[in-house]
């Protein structure tokens, strides 16, 4: 796992990867257990490198950040440290790419803030849209259950990431050992980010009219098979967005980035040059 950097925002000590030259990007992970951003990422941050300056935190309550306040909301807290971190760094504007609940922490960067955001891409996004499929999801079942006792196990981590992916033999023991020390932090499992805390569950963005006005060429990204959540979700948030377009990845399930790695990292860099 290559090094990061640590920066303070207001009190809250963050991790994060900072590579290359160039307009700026920031890659926002996902929210599933022993998720960071260099384990979201790691097939993204170099050939994106190559074109952009690539910022990719570990979001408070994952990686080798501080935790996240039980008080925070979500997504909201997350996008003000986000917000901070680029303000510390010195950038004014930059693309986005976000994943599962790092859609939704990029688009509460672009309703709250959008004279921040250039680009975006959005990959599974969370955010309580409407979807006509059986929900929750098996994924979001696994996902809200893995700290439930006994308590996360390498059996749970296995059968949670499996369901990211359409083709699990693709995971790797790497990948999985690294889950599962993150995932099994005592901080996190004292304290799950996700866990609903004061401020209630996350924002239903979908109910913003705010939706319907963003100016931002938008590119939303769903894999075909995607269990955790469905497709039919991708078709709400593109009619929402003026300008967004939707790619549908076929044998491919929550985890684009990852699973289609080569074709991620070409149509992000055509789609933000």
């Amino acid at each position: 796992m290559a090094d990061g950097k640590f920066i303070e925002i207001d009190g809250v000590k963050v991790h994060y990867h900072d590579e290359g030259a160039g307009p700026a990007l920031v890659l926002l992970h996902g929210s599933g257990p022993g998720a960071s951003g260099w384990s979201n990422f790691v097939r993204n941050v170099a050939p994106l490198a190559k074109a952009f300056r690539v910022i990719c935190p570990d979001l408070p309550g994952f990686g080798k950040s501080d935790m996240k306040p039980v008080s925070a909301s979500i997504p909201g807290w997350w996008a003000e440290v986000i917000i901070g971190l680029l303000d510390k760094l010195g950038i004014d504007k930059a693309h986005f790419v976000g994943n599962s609940m790092g859609g939704m922490i990029t688009l509460k960067i672009a309703l709250e803030l959008p004279q921040r955001v250039d680009r975006m891409v959005l990959m599974g996004p969370g955010g309580g849209f409407p979807v006509s499929s059986v929900f929750p999801t098996e994924g979001i079942k696994t996902l809200a259950g893995f700290y439930d006792d006994p308590g996360p196990s390498l059996e749970r981590l296995k059968g949670f990431i499996s369901q990211f992916v359409f083709d699990p033999s693709q995971l790797t023991e790497e990948l999985i050992q690294q889950r599962l020390e993150a995932a099994t932090d005592p901080r996190i499992v004292a304290q799950p980010p996700m866990r609903l805390g004061p401020a209630g569950p996350p924002e239903e963005l979908w109910r913003d009219a705010r939706l319907t006005r963003l100016p931002h060429e938008t590119l939303i990204i769903w894999g075909r098979e995607d269990r955790v959540l469905p497709l039919d979700t991708g078709f709400v948030l593109m009619k929402q967005i003026p300008r967004a377009r939707l790619l549908v990845m076929p044998q491919c399930g929550h985890w684009v980035q990852w699973e289609h790695a080569d074709e991620f990292n070409r149509t992000v860099g055509d789609f933000l040059s």
